[in-house]
């Protein structure tokens, strides 16, 4: 009996769901914690504003919520209230942190800076189509439409749908609020129309994706492991 491989024992059915399972990859997309910028609804980009107390302290919360993720890999913007809030959700771990420009915020130009929120609104009337017709959105010099950040976030995903060493992988993706939603975008195989989908995602709000044989699959969506009040951005 000691001679016996384990798929001389398994069924057929046994057999696929064991392949299947070792070839899954789950990416783990979480937006960065608040910052002081969140606080004010000033509009961010690619300005590299630190995380605020309280945005660490929701980066903790979500480390607990994650503890039982054994995380292979992580994925972060290269600014620093992404890479912080990775840093603190892997705190006390071994995991590998690859910096990524592909997933750095959408940048806004002259607008970063300026008040987004209705109380405090400091921007020209067009800028609304950000909100509300994004594949009409032109940005300023400087900045970038939703086309070439969902280009840009689709690329990276592509290169890792291919790597064939992550393919059972657990792997974390620290990012920012367009451009999450640029992955998710992405993923849904949705219009820029659609782009922002459930709307952005809370501060440190964690999505789980599915990836078999290179085709994602969303499994939950804008999870957050705190009870904590957090205004929807803009707000």
């Amino acid at each position: 009996m000691e001679n016996v491989q384990i798929c001389d024992i398994l069924t057929e059915y046994e057999k696929k769901t064991f392949l299947n399972r070792s070839q899954t990859m789950k990416l783990y997309i979480v937006r960065h914690g608040e910052t002081e910028w969140n606080k004010a609804h000033k509009i961010q980009g690619k300005v590299d504003i630190p995380l605020n107390e309280f945005g660490r302290k929701l980066a903790r919360k979500t480390a607990e919520g994650l503890k039982a993720i054994n995380f292979d890999l992580c994925y972060s913007s290269p600014l620093s209230r992404a890479r912080e809030t990775a840093e603190l959700i892997l705190a006390g771990r071994l995991t590998q942190i690859i910096e990524d420009e592909r997933i750095m915020e959408m940048a806004f130009g002259e607008y970063e800076g300026r008040c987004c929120s209705e109380s405090g609104w400091d921007l020209p009337e067009e800028f609304r189509r950000f909100f509300d017709g994004p594949q009409r959105y032109e940005p300023v010099e400087g900045g970038e439409d939703f086309s070439q950040v969902k280009k840009r976030t689709g690329e990276f995903l592509q290169e890792l749908y291919e790597k064939k060493e992550y393919q059972n992988y657990n792997i974390l993706i620290a990012t920012h609020g367009a451009a999450l939603a640029g992955l998710l975008n992405n993923i849904k195989g949705e219009s820029l129309a659609e782009y922002w989908g459930e709307g952005v995602h809370k501060n440190c709000a964690v999505t789980e994706v599915e990836v078999v044989d290179g085709k994602p699959e969303i499994i939950s969506e804008n999870v957050v492991y705190y009870d904590d009040e957090v205004k929807p951005w803009g707000q």
